[in-house]
Protein backbone atom coordinates (compact mmCIF):
# COMPACT_ATOMS: atom_id res chain seq x y z
CA UNK A 1 0.00 0.00 0.00
CA UNK A 2 3.08 2.22 -0.07
CA UNK A 3 1.94 5.60 1.34
CA UNK A 4 -1.72 4.91 2.08
CA UNK A 5 -1.30 4.58 5.83
CA UNK A 6 0.64 7.82 6.38
CA UNK A 7 -1.48 9.70 3.83
CA UNK A 8 -4.83 9.06 5.49
CA UNK A 9 -3.38 10.00 8.85
CA UNK A 10 -2.02 13.26 7.44
CA UNK A 11 -5.28 14.11 5.67
CA UNK A 12 -7.34 13.32 8.77
CA UNK A 13 -5.23 15.68 10.89
CA UNK A 14 -5.42 18.42 8.27
CA UNK A 15 -9.21 18.20 8.53
CA UNK A 16 -8.92 18.35 12.33
CA UNK A 17 -10.80 15.07 12.69
CA UNK A 18 -10.20 12.53 15.44
CA UNK A 19 -10.04 8.82 14.66
CA UNK A 20 -13.49 8.43 16.22
CA UNK A 21 -14.96 11.18 14.02
CA UNK A 22 -13.43 9.91 10.78
CA UNK A 23 -14.36 6.30 11.54
CA UNK A 24 -17.95 7.35 12.15
CA UNK A 25 -18.04 9.24 8.84
CA UNK A 26 -16.74 6.16 7.02
CA UNK A 27 -19.04 3.77 8.92
CA UNK A 28 -16.20 1.73 10.42
CA UNK A 29 -14.83 1.02 13.88
CA UNK A 30 -12.18 3.32 15.32
CA UNK A 31 -9.92 0.31 15.89
CA UNK A 32 -10.18 -0.55 12.20
CA UNK A 33 -9.12 2.96 11.18
CA UNK A 34 -6.30 2.86 13.71
CA UNK A 35 -5.14 -0.42 12.15
CA UNK A 36 -4.97 1.23 8.72
CA UNK A 37 -3.03 4.23 10.00
CA UNK A 38 -0.56 2.06 11.93
CA UNK A 39 0.05 -0.44 9.10
CA UNK A 40 -1.39 -3.42 10.95
CA UNK A 41 -4.32 -3.78 8.54
CA UNK A 42 -4.70 -3.50 4.75
CA UNK A 43 -7.87 -2.03 3.22
CA UNK A 44 -9.89 -3.68 0.48
CA UNK A 45 -11.11 -1.94 -2.65
CA UNK A 46 -14.40 -0.81 -1.06
CA UNK A 47 -12.53 0.82 1.81
CA UNK A 48 -10.12 2.53 -0.62
CA UNK A 49 -13.10 3.90 -2.54
CA UNK A 50 -14.62 5.20 0.69
CA UNK A 51 -11.42 7.06 1.63
CA UNK A 52 -11.07 8.40 -1.92
CA UNK A 53 -14.63 9.74 -1.88
CA UNK A 54 -14.30 11.25 1.57
CA UNK A 55 -11.05 13.11 0.87
CA UNK A 56 -11.87 13.75 -2.82
CA UNK A 57 -8.47 12.34 -3.74
CA UNK A 58 -7.87 9.53 -6.22
CA UNK A 59 -6.93 6.06 -5.00
CA UNK A 60 -3.75 6.19 -7.09
CA UNK A 61 -2.71 9.35 -5.26
CA UNK A 62 -3.52 7.90 -1.84
CA UNK A 63 -1.43 4.82 -2.62
CA UNK A 64 1.47 6.13 -4.70
CA UNK A 65 2.16 9.74 -3.65
CA UNK A 66 3.93 10.60 -0.41
CA UNK A 67 1.79 13.58 0.61
CA UNK A 68 4.19 14.48 3.41
CA UNK A 69 6.70 15.56 0.75
CA UNK A 70 4.32 18.07 -0.85
CA UNK A 71 4.34 21.77 -0.05
CA UNK A 72 1.41 23.49 1.63
CA UNK A 73 0.15 24.94 -1.66
CA UNK A 74 0.37 21.54 -3.34
CA UNK A 75 -1.61 19.92 -0.53
CA UNK A 76 -4.26 22.62 -0.77
CA UNK A 77 -4.57 21.91 -4.49
CA UNK A 78 -5.27 18.26 -3.78
CA UNK A 79 -7.73 19.02 -1.00
CA UNK A 80 -9.60 21.40 -3.30
CA UNK A 81 -10.15 18.57 -5.76
CA UNK A 82 -7.45 19.33 -8.35
CA UNK A 83 -6.01 15.82 -8.50
CA UNK A 84 -4.41 14.86 -11.81
CA UNK A 85 -5.76 11.30 -11.47
CA UNK A 86 -9.28 12.57 -10.88
CA UNK A 87 -9.50 15.36 -13.45
CA UNK A 88 -7.03 14.50 -16.20
CA UNK A 89 -3.61 15.42 -17.50
CA UNK A 90 -4.24 19.14 -17.97
CA UNK A 91 -4.32 19.67 -14.21
CA UNK A 92 -0.96 19.50 -12.45
CA UNK A 93 0.47 19.91 -9.00
CA UNK A 94 2.19 23.29 -9.00
CA UNK A 95 5.95 22.89 -9.14
CA UNK A 96 7.35 24.89 -6.24
CA UNK A 97 10.38 25.34 -3.99
CA UNK A 98 10.76 25.70 -0.23
CA UNK A 99 13.50 26.93 2.10
CA UNK A 100 15.30 24.98 4.81
CA UNK A 101 12.32 25.38 7.15
CA UNK A 102 9.86 24.08 4.50
CA UNK A 103 8.41 27.56 3.91
CA UNK A 104 7.44 28.51 0.36
CA UNK A 105 9.91 30.58 -1.65
CA UNK A 106 8.96 33.25 -4.15
CA UNK A 107 10.55 32.15 -7.42
CA UNK A 108 11.70 34.87 -9.84
CA UNK A 109 11.03 34.39 -13.55
CA UNK A 110 13.28 37.09 -14.96
CA UNK A 111 13.58 38.20 -18.58
CA UNK A 112 16.19 35.52 -19.29
CA UNK A 113 13.98 32.75 -17.87
CA UNK A 114 10.73 33.81 -19.58
CA UNK A 115 11.36 31.82 -22.77
CA UNK A 116 11.83 28.55 -20.91
CA UNK A 117 8.94 29.02 -18.50
CA UNK A 118 6.26 28.08 -21.03
CA UNK A 119 7.66 24.56 -21.26
CA UNK A 120 9.32 24.30 -17.84
CA UNK A 121 6.59 25.65 -15.55
CA UNK A 122 5.57 22.14 -14.43
CA UNK A 123 9.12 20.74 -14.28
CA UNK A 124 10.43 20.71 -10.67
CA UNK A 125 14.03 20.77 -11.92
CA UNK A 126 13.41 23.89 -14.00
CA UNK A 127 11.60 25.63 -11.14
CA UNK A 128 14.35 24.69 -8.67
CA UNK A 129 16.91 26.52 -10.85
CA UNK A 130 15.04 29.84 -10.66
CA UNK A 131 16.30 32.55 -8.27
CA UNK A 132 14.26 32.74 -5.06
CA UNK A 133 13.63 35.40 -2.43
CA UNK A 134 11.26 36.37 0.41
CA UNK A 135 8.87 39.27 0.96
CA UNK A 136 8.00 39.37 4.67
CA UNK A 137 4.80 41.38 4.20
CA UNK A 138 3.14 38.64 2.10
CA UNK A 139 1.04 35.83 3.60
CA UNK A 140 2.83 32.59 4.42
CA UNK A 141 -0.43 30.76 3.63
CA UNK A 142 -0.39 31.64 -0.08
CA UNK A 143 1.88 30.85 -3.01
CA UNK A 144 3.54 33.71 -4.88
CA UNK A 145 5.78 34.02 -7.93
CA UNK A 146 7.40 37.08 -9.52
CA UNK A 147 7.65 37.69 -13.26
CA UNK A 148 9.65 40.35 -15.12
CA UNK A 149 7.55 42.25 -17.63
CA UNK A 150 8.45 42.70 -21.27
CA UNK A 151 6.95 45.50 -23.34
CA UNK A 152 4.76 48.55 -22.76
CA UNK A 153 1.26 47.06 -22.94
CA UNK A 154 0.61 47.68 -19.23
CA UNK A 155 1.91 51.26 -18.95
CA UNK A 156 2.19 53.08 -16.58
CA UNK A 157 3.70 49.85 -15.17
CA UNK A 158 6.94 50.04 -17.16
CA UNK A 159 8.88 47.56 -19.26
CA UNK A 160 11.15 45.29 -17.17
CA UNK A 161 9.20 45.88 -13.95
CA UNK A 162 8.92 42.89 -11.59
CA UNK A 163 5.30 41.85 -11.02
CA UNK A 164 4.35 39.47 -8.19
CA UNK A 165 1.24 37.33 -8.37
CA UNK A 166 -0.68 35.00 -6.06
CA UNK A 167 -1.31 31.54 -7.50
CA UNK A 168 -4.96 31.08 -8.41
CA UNK A 169 -6.34 27.57 -8.24
CA UNK A 170 -9.97 28.35 -9.09
CA UNK A 171 -10.07 30.53 -12.22
CA UNK A 172 -13.85 30.87 -12.06
CA UNK A 173 -13.38 32.96 -8.92
CA UNK A 174 -11.44 35.69 -10.73
CA UNK A 175 -13.22 39.03 -10.54
CA UNK A 176 -13.64 40.98 -13.75
CA UNK A 177 -11.29 43.96 -13.63
CA UNK A 178 -8.50 42.17 -11.75
CA UNK A 179 -4.97 42.21 -13.12
CA UNK A 180 -3.36 38.79 -13.60
CA UNK A 181 -0.21 37.19 -14.92
CA UNK A 182 -1.40 34.40 -17.20
CA UNK A 183 0.61 31.61 -18.81
CA UNK A 184 -0.96 30.79 -22.17
CA UNK A 185 -0.15 28.19 -24.80
CA UNK A 186 0.14 30.63 -27.72
CA UNK A 187 1.36 33.86 -26.14
CA UNK A 188 3.46 32.62 -23.22
CA UNK A 189 3.44 34.90 -20.17
CA UNK A 190 1.06 37.85 -20.43
CA UNK A 191 0.11 40.46 -17.85
CA UNK A 192 -3.41 41.79 -18.43
CA UNK A 193 -6.69 42.97 -16.93
CA UNK A 194 -9.20 40.12 -17.12
CA UNK A 195 -12.87 39.96 -17.97
CA UNK A 196 -14.05 36.64 -16.58
CA UNK A 197 -16.36 34.86 -19.04
CA UNK A 198 -15.40 31.32 -18.03
CA UNK A 199 -18.80 30.20 -16.76
CA UNK A 200 -20.68 31.61 -19.77
CA UNK A 201 -18.25 31.04 -22.63
CA UNK A 202 -15.25 29.17 -21.22
CA UNK A 203 -12.79 32.02 -21.79
CA UNK A 204 -11.12 35.13 -20.42
CA UNK A 205 -11.01 38.39 -22.33
CA UNK A 206 -7.68 40.14 -21.70
CA UNK A 207 -7.18 43.91 -21.77
CA UNK A 208 -4.05 46.06 -21.68
CA UNK A 209 -3.76 49.30 -19.69
CA UNK A 210 -2.12 50.84 -22.75
CA UNK A 211 -5.05 51.63 -25.12
CA UNK A 212 -2.83 51.09 -28.16
CA UNK A 213 -3.22 47.34 -27.64
CA UNK A 214 -6.48 45.61 -28.57
CA UNK A 215 -8.16 43.15 -26.16
CA UNK A 216 -8.18 39.46 -27.05
CA UNK A 217 -9.81 36.24 -25.86
CA UNK A 218 -8.08 33.16 -24.49
CA UNK A 219 -9.95 29.88 -23.93
CA UNK A 220 -9.43 28.03 -20.65
CA UNK A 221 -7.98 25.08 -22.56
CA UNK A 222 -5.15 27.39 -23.67
CA UNK A 223 -4.38 28.60 -20.13
CA UNK A 224 -1.79 26.85 -17.99
CA UNK A 225 -1.45 29.11 -14.94
CA UNK A 226 -3.08 32.22 -13.49
CA UNK A 227 -1.38 34.45 -10.90
CA UNK A 228 -3.45 37.32 -9.45
CA UNK A 229 -1.58 40.63 -9.29
CA UNK A 230 -0.27 41.60 -5.85
CA UNK A 231 2.30 44.36 -6.47
CA UNK A 232 5.14 45.42 -8.72
CA UNK A 233 8.71 46.67 -8.24
CA UNK A 234 10.41 49.06 -10.65
CA UNK A 235 13.39 51.39 -10.73
CA UNK A 236 11.40 53.84 -12.87
CA UNK A 237 9.12 56.51 -11.46
CA UNK A 238 5.70 56.73 -13.13
CA UNK A 239 4.91 59.83 -15.17
CA UNK A 240 3.54 62.69 -13.04
CA UNK A 241 -0.20 63.25 -12.97
CA UNK A 242 -1.10 66.86 -13.81
CA UNK A 243 -3.61 68.27 -11.27
CA UNK A 244 -6.93 69.37 -12.76
CA UNK A 245 -6.36 73.08 -12.14
CA UNK A 246 -2.88 72.85 -13.63
CA UNK A 247 -4.35 71.09 -16.66
CA UNK A 248 -6.89 73.90 -17.14
CA UNK A 249 -4.13 76.53 -16.97
CA UNK A 250 -2.06 74.54 -19.48
CA UNK A 251 -4.95 74.36 -21.96
CA UNK A 252 -5.67 78.07 -21.52
CA UNK A 253 -2.04 78.87 -22.14
CA UNK A 254 -2.04 76.78 -25.31
CA UNK A 255 -5.10 78.67 -26.58
CA UNK A 256 -3.35 81.99 -26.00
CA UNK A 257 -0.27 80.76 -27.83
CA UNK A 258 -2.43 79.68 -30.77
CA UNK A 259 -4.08 83.13 -30.90
CA UNK A 260 -0.68 84.82 -30.91
CA UNK A 261 0.46 82.60 -33.78
CA UNK A 262 -2.70 83.44 -35.76
CA UNK A 263 -2.20 87.17 -35.24
CA UNK A 264 1.41 87.01 -36.31
CA UNK A 265 0.50 85.08 -39.45
CA UNK A 266 -2.84 86.61 -40.45
CA UNK A 267 -2.61 90.01 -38.82
CA UNK A 268 -6.12 90.15 -37.33
CA UNK A 269 -6.22 86.63 -35.91
CA UNK A 270 -8.92 85.38 -38.30
CA UNK A 271 -8.43 82.71 -40.93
Amino acid sequence: MMYFHSNIKLLRKRKNRTQDELAASLDMKRSTLSGYENRVAEPGIEVLLAFSTYFNIAIDTLLKTDLEQLTESQLRQLENGDDVFLKGGNLRILASTVDSTNKENIELVNEKARAGYASGFSDPEYISDLPVFKLPFLSSEKKYRTFQLKGDSMLPIPDKAYVTGEFMLDWTGLATGEACIILTVDDGIVFKIVENRIREEGKLTLYSLNPVYEPFDVHVSDIREVWRFVHYISQELPDPVIPENELVRTVAGLKQDIQKIKKSVFGNGSV
